[in-house]
């Protein structure tokens, strides 16, 4: 069983992994790169003339291949990760007698995106560079607390009982309800149009890796099922 498991997720992980590496070097890194340049005070938006207008074409992305390396391995380790946590859910699943075909490993997949991504976001949306944000510190509580009180608000509504999945519809809310950690007044240097596209970009390639390692794991978990 542990070894089709780690297979499963590795598996899985390696082929999500580097399509969602592709994915963010074609449509998020270029617009973080463009933010980095706000940052960094090589592009000024509302300069001292009074202008509306700024520069909107993001970089190249060169040849730091340093930094896309880093960037690539992330991704790997990542979705690798992730996949190791769907396979033991479908695990779980099964001694509930639930089987986990490709086609709905994309609603568990989707159902991660939502407790990891979507849930945290809603308070704590990515950041663009040059963005002002409070301390750390509270900021990875909350966004620590939303994941595990959405992902447990998840799995109560899918497999509890009774009053069960009303617990989970309430630990869904509870965190939106308590708040994410802001500044109180608005700070940042680059285009506020910038940071929506790049938000709507990660949420959307963050959308599209969650439901290829859903597929991808569930497909791996049953190709290589030592009982089929």
């Amino acid at each position: 069983m542990t070894k089709h498991l780690l297979t499963s997720a590795l598996f899985a992980g390696v082929v999500t992994g580097l399509i969602a590496a592709l994915l963010q070097f074609h449509f998020v890194i270029p617009l973080l790169l463009e933010g980095e340049l706000y940052e960094a005070g090589a592009r000024i938006h509302f300069p001292i003339n009074g202008s509306p207008q700024s520069p909107a074409e993001a970089p190249d992305l060169g040849a730091d291949w340093g930094r896309h390396m880093m960037t690539l391995t992330f991704n790997l380790v990542t979705y690798t990760g992730y996949g190791l946590m769907l396979v033991a859910l479908y695990a779980f699943a099964k001694t509930r007698a639930i089987s986990v075909t490709p086609r709905q490993g994309i609603i568990w997949g989707l159902a991660g995106f939502f407790a990891v991504q979507l849930a945290p976001a809603l308070g704590l949306p990515p950041e663009l560079p040059g963005t002002l944000t409070p301390e750390v510190l509270p900021r990875q509580i909350w966004w620590s607390l939303t994941i595990l009180s959405t992902a447990t608000g998840l799995g109560l509504i899918a497999f509890g009982r009774g009053f069960l999945p009303l617990l989970g519809i309430g630990l869904l809310v509870v965190p939106h309800i308590i708040g994410a950690p802001h500044l109180n007044t608005y700070w940042g240097v680059a285009p506020p149009e910038l940071s929506a596209h790049f938000v709507t970009l990660s949420l959307g390639a963050a959308l599209a890796g969650w439901v290829l390692l859903g597929f991808f794991t569930a497909y791996f978990w049953n190709r290589l099922d030592p009982e089929q």
